[in-house]
């Protein structure tokens, strides 16, 4: 009776991560001295209040231990004694949960009805065992780990970060945690890959329609990051899904072997109980029982709390029948003290090790393992239980406290973060319903759009997971929509290139068909002058055709000047020829008249000269006709034979010959009246000035001014007078 209730007693507060406190062992209800029987009641302790800031090194209150010199539960033990029975005090279970009943799910070890009680308790119990009890820690300081932004990261980044997680991943300490954040960088990486991906086709798509004026023919490929960020995301999802079949697998196998330790233990007690057996043979084979459960791995939830207390149950049962090595258990817990003692020391050389630095998961891991390693360590003298425990959990919240101030740290830095790129944002917002017929407008505000994204990768660190991963989203949403309406403006450009190709087509047509007549007329030449002052007014034409529509033009447009210019290059030569020409007859009259042989029939023989030489070119005109005029000029004032009247006749003859030969009468006309308007200008500045110098006076200074005015006049004057004769000359050319 005494056993069975002792099963049940064991059942309580097992379970370190839901119950109020966590003590890894203490000392059981029939650990009695030697000659002392177990009584038929066993006593339970009253449910303590849970302490503020309960965490994974929390501990249950004390119910019992096992007597051991070595391991004996593997896992966390019941508390110490209270003085009320079962019937006449139960406690209540623990809020959150309550060991299931052997009965009320799947049975986790075929029994024989007469030990029954063994996994089914009577009453409720305080908790449920978890299968890891550091498994909550672990998750609670995983959820308060803010998600990198990985959007920041280029694709050749995204490759290198798979990679290295790869890598991580096939390390002999890799864990379910590890493979649970590769996971989630899987799940983060991938939509920003794609995306990366779609902008870079929708970008070459672009400059590919910018060059060819349309998508058709328009082939994107891949770089080779694309396959080999599918390959390593293939390799990591393959490599998690194998690893937790395994587990699963290793879990189900762990089962079969607990459920037939659990026999074998079972047989063992049974034995023992009845003397069936030899002592020391009997010790060690539960010793080895107890090894073979330790060495044995996880299982389901539905089945550890169940397989726990029985194990337990088991085990007190035992240690209730081995008084006689009751010296052997006392040797035991002195050791165990020592192991503590040891654990102890390395887990607050740990804390002092990270004093003033940040306290990194590697650190959280470590102290993870220590504590595993604590709870499997049966327990210490009662003296000294409690002091370990607080010691080793004093150092480990020491560090729990850190990460989770860094944590926090981690939060305020992130939300700072979230709202400076909330209002990159909000400045991104107004350009997504910006719309323009210009394209200059459209590279302004491009520039600006880019700058906004320069400024928004310019932030790094980590955002609130949720918010941050969706704030992303909105502003690469934002600034995609911009894109695709700059993409449609120059869609609707590129129609109007189109018909700028069709009029620029037919202006090539109109050139090669004028150069093909032959005509090189001033007409044509002046039509083909005006289709090129058309072409400079149509717009671009599509990329592609850009070059070979200009060429096309300029080669017909060339083609007409080029056949026009070497027929000119003929007449050319034709006036350098007249030109030579004129200037030796030039230089003959100068020579005659030098010698002042001059003869007025002679002067006749060089003007029918002069007349029946062509056309010099035109640079050259105003200076030959000059000369041709001065040394006719000379010519005629060598001539003593005649009278000083005649010698001007014979001049304004000459010069009216030169001005008939050069001008159609309409330009004789204009150029007289712009004579007569330069006369009267210069008749009224005369006559300002000889009013003007009426009222200077006689004194020094007037007299400077009156002379200054005098020589206006007498330039004025001249001026007049060359004028006159131009008249002169004009109207005998009439």
């Amino acid at each position: 009776m005494a056993s069975e209730e002792q099963e049940i007693t064991e059942r309580k507060d097992l379970n370190p991560e839901v119950s109020p406190e966590i003590k890894p062992d203490a000392e059981p209800t029939d650990a009695v001295e030697l000659n002392e029987e177990p009584t038929d009641t066993v006593e339970l302790e009253s449910k303590k209040e849970p302490a503020e800031g309960v965490d994974s090194a929390s501990e249950p209150t004390e119910q019992g231990e096992p007597e051991s010199n070595q391991e004996t539960t593997g896992l966390l033990e019941p508390g110490p004694e209270s003085t009320a029975t079962p019937e006449a005090s139960t406690p209540e279970p623990a809020a959150e949960s309550v060991a299931e009943p052997a009965d009320a799910g799947e049975p986790v070890a075929e029994v024989p009805d007469a030990d029954r009680d063994e996994a089914a308790p009577q009453p409720p119990v305080a908790t449920e065992m978890h299968a890891d009890p550091t498994e909550a820690v672990e998750l609670e300081l995983e959820e308060v780990t803010p998600a990198a932004d990985y959007s920041q990261l280029s694709r050749a980044d995204m490759v290198a970060l798979l990679e290295k997680n790869l890598a991580s991943l096939k390390t002999d300490t890799v864990s379910a945690s590890d493979y649970r954040r590769a996971d989630e960088v899987l799940k983060e990486l991938r939509p920003l890959f794609d995306q990366s991906k779609a902008s870079d086709r929708a970008d070459a798509l672009q400059r590919y329609i910018q060059e060819t004026g349309s998508e058709e023919g328009f082939e994107f490929k891949q770089d080779e990051l694309v396959g080999r960020f599918d390959s390593l995301y293939k390799q990591i999802k393959d490599q998690k899904n194998q690893y937790f079949q395994q587990l699963e697998k290793a879990k189900d196998n762990n089962f079969n072997v607990k459920t037939e330790l659990l026999r074998r233990l079972r047989e063992l007690v049974e034995a023992d109980e009845n003397n069936a057996g030899d002592p020391k043979t009997s010790w060690n084979g539960f010793k080895h029982i107890q090894d073979e459960w330790k060495a044995a791995g996880n299982v389901s939830s539905p089945h550890n709390a169940t397989l726990w207390a029985t194990y337990h149950a088991l085990v007190d049962r035992y240690y209730s029948n081995r008084n006689i090595y009751f010296e052997l258990k006392e040797l035991d817990r002195k050791k165990n003290q020592t192991q503590k003692a040891e654990l102890c020391e390395k887990v607050e050389a740990l804390v002092q090790a990270n004093e003033g630095s940040p306290v990194t998961k590697a650190v959280i891991d470590e102290a993870n393992a220590l504590f595993e390693e604590y709870k499997h360590i049966g327990p210490a003298p009662k003296a000294e239980q409690e002091v370990l425990w607080q010691r080793f959990k004093k150092a480990l919240d020491t560090l729990y406290d850190r990460r989770r101030g860094q944590n926090e740290e981690i939060r305020k830095e992130g939300a700072q973060l979230y709202d400076e790129k909330s209002k990159l944002y909000e400045e991104l917002i107004p350009f997504t319903s910006f719309s323009s017929n210009s394209i200059n407008d459209w590279n302004e505000k491009t520039r600006e759009v880019m700058t906004i994204q320069d400024r928004w990768n310019a932030i790094r660190g980590p955002m609130p997971r949720d918010e941050g991963k969706d704030l992303s989203k909105k502003f690469w949403a934002a600034l995609k929509q911009f894109f695709h309406h700059k993409g449609e403006f120059f869609k609707q450009l590129e129609g109007k290139r189109e018909q700028n190709l069709k009029a620029k087509t037919q202006l090539c047509e109109e050139v090669e068909a004028i150069l093909e007549s032959g005509e090189e007329s001033a007409e044509t030449t002046q039509k083909v002058i005006e289709l090129q002052r058309q072409w400079k007014t149509i717009g671009q034409v599509p990329e592609k055709f850009k070059d070979t529509i200009f060429e096309r033009f300029k080669a017909a447009c060339d083609g007409f000047f080029n056949k026009k210019r070497s027929r000119n290059q003929e007449v050319e030569k034709e006036f350098e020829e007249n030109l030579a020409k004129k200037i030796a007859l030039c230089e003959r009259i100068e020579t005659v008249a030098a010698s002042g042989n001059a003869d007025l029939a002679q002067l006749n023989d060089f003007k029918k000269e002069w007349a029946q030489i062509g056309y010099v070119p035109k640079k050259d005109m105003q200076s030959i006709q000059k000369r041709y005029i001065n040394a006719v000029n000379s010519f005629v004032g060598a001539n003593g034979k005649i009278s000083p009247k005649e010698k001007e006749r014979l001049t304004l003859e000459n010069e009216a010959e030169m001005i008939r030969d050069t001008g159609s009468s309409r330009d004789l006309y204009k150029k007289e009246g712009d004579i007569r308007r330069k006369m009267t200008t210069l008749e009224n500045d005369i006559a300002v000035y000889n009013n003007n110098i009426e009222f200077f006076g006689r004194s020094k200074g007037a007299e400077k001014l009156r002379a200054d005015i005098d020589k206006k006049i007498q330039a004025a004057q001249k001026q007049l007078d060359d004028l006159k004769h131009q008249l002169k000359v004009i109207r005998e050319a009439q």
